[in-house]
């Protein structure tokens, strides 16, 4: 049973019941794949215990834990004015999401006293223009980089690594490069690839994290790969970990209704592949989880979009994942999502209580047709404007998952982002796709590699 401050998962508007035998789940169907279910929860758990799959512990990682406080406390002692990730994909994501949650909003644009530290840039791109905004933007005595690659070898990020490290030598010199920059990367192991930046760190004598040989990067949020910069930027850590650990039991529990993440993923397995719900629409209504919707279009998209199955057949896998935001998309996306293709499963993020309560002004003159506003709040008015969609896109037989944080903080985006990891991973088995891995992102690296001279 979930607690007052956990997250609820509301399926009732994408079963039959509410939008049709055509549109949403009957309770045959849910009844038929619940042994499935349970037959994978058994493999899953057996992963687990065998350690192939470490992202379902990592908040059990004390050692890694208490390295990232203490490193991240030396640091601080620096007084950074900026803190800049040279990472891609899972590398930036993570904590992008996380900033855009638990920090104010414009964080970068408050005084130093009122922010929980130094200013985030996350540098996810190899846009020249962009890039060399930040670099005037951010004096290397005044910032620390953080470069996040698990093999060392991703070249977005390690061109950017290359210019960085020639301004730091310039501002700096070779011998305070340490003071400046940080390496995360896979561990110095027998059973771990050898990562490119081990050379590097070992030329600047930079501290390191490691990124642990059994998490790839979309699952490694809850890893240095976050933590770190979490840390650096104030974050309440044992907030993280008691959320991540909350989610964690639900999500261990070998039953269908019970357990939050594997709900979901057989509900849209059975949307996806039954009633041609090809797409998944992750659509919040609260600004500070917008870049959740970002993380999870990596998690859901690069997990379950395979051409090939297990077994080895053609089976072209997958749920397009599209990001939106309420009540902003209402005028600009709503009226595909209702009057366009019956394709899409719609996930509904919603902020049971925001962190305060804005009035809305009655000071305008007196207009008859705006007087409904005066005196109420805009949580409110978010509220009505939630619930109008819900209700307008059951009306249209469009199914909805309604998913309540009783508040953002720590705690609840932590059992969020860890719930729809282990939904994925049950979805990847439901579709008998490996969940884990990218084979078709490689031949495009293999292509601009050649096209820069390096060897395919």
């Amino acid at each position: 049973m979930a607690a007052v401050h956990d997250l609820k998962i509301d399926i009732s508007r994408a079963k039959s019941a509410a939008v049709g035998a055509a549109h949403g789940v009957t309770p045959s169907e849910l009844a038929e794949i619940e042994p499935r279910v349970l037959e994978i929860h058994g493999i899953l758990q057996d992963e687990r215990a065998r350690k192939k799959y470490g992202f379902y512990d990592l908040h059990k990682d004390d050692a890694a834990w208490a390295d990232v406080r203490e490193k991240a406390a030396h640091f601080a002692k620096f007084g950074y004015d900026n803190f800049v990730v040279l990472g891609i994909g899972g590398s930036a994501l993570g904590i992008t999401a996380l900033n855009t949650a638990l920090n104010p909003p414009y964080y970068n644009l408050l005084p130093r006293g009122r922010r929980g530290g130094p200013r985030l840039f996350v540098m996810d791109n190899i846009d020249p223009v962009t890039f060399k905004a930040m670099l005037k933007l951010c004096p290397p005595k005044k910032t620390l980089y953080n470069v996040i690659s698990k093999s060392g070898g991703t070249a977005e990020t390690i061109s950017q690594l290359m210019i960085v490290v020639e301004q730091l030598e310039k501002a700096v010199g070779a011998a305070e490069m340490r003071n400046h920059l940080v390496v995360t990367t896979s561990p110095r192991t027998p059973d771990a690839p050898k990562s490119l930046l081990h050379p590097v760190a070992d030329a600047y004598n930079l501290v390191s994290f490691d990124i642990p040989v059994n998490v790839g990067g979309r699952f490694s949020v809850f890893s240095p790969v976050g933590t770190f910069p979490a840390a650096m930027l104030g974050m309440d850590l044992d907030a993280l970990r008691a959320g991540c650990a909350a989610m964690d039991a639900r999500c261990s529990q070998g039953s269908m209704t019970e357990n939050p993440a594997y709900l979901r993923a057989a509900v849209h397995y059975l949307l996806d592949t039954r009633k041609g719900k090809t797409m998944s629409v992750m659509m919040p209504y609260a600004d500070g989880l917008r870049d959740v919707a970002d993380w999870y279009r990596q998690l859901w998209a690069e997990s379950l979009g395979k051409r090939f199955g297990l077994d080895g057949s053609e089976v072209f896998a997958g749920q397009t994942p599209i990001k939106a935001l309420g009540a902003t998309d209402q005028h600009s996306q709503v009226q595909l999502y209702r009057e366009g293709p019956n394709n899409k499963v719609f996930n509904i993020l919603e902020a049971g209580k925001f962190a305060l309560t804005l009035k809305i002004s009655d000071t305008l003159p007196q207009v008859g047709g705006l007087d409904y506003l005066r005196g109420k709040s805009m949580n409110k008015l978010m509220a009505a404007e939630l619930q109008g969609t819900v209700d307008a896109l059951k009306a249209s037989a469009r199914p909805v998952i309604r998913v309540t944080l009783p508040r953002v903080n720590a705690h609840t985006v932590a059992q969020l982002l860890y719930m729809l990891e282990v939904e994925t991973a049950m979805a990847g088995r439901l579709y008998n796709v490996n969940t884990f891995d990218q084979p078709g992102v490689e031949e495009g690296k293999q292509i601009a590699r050649k096209l820069m001279g390096g060897n395919g």
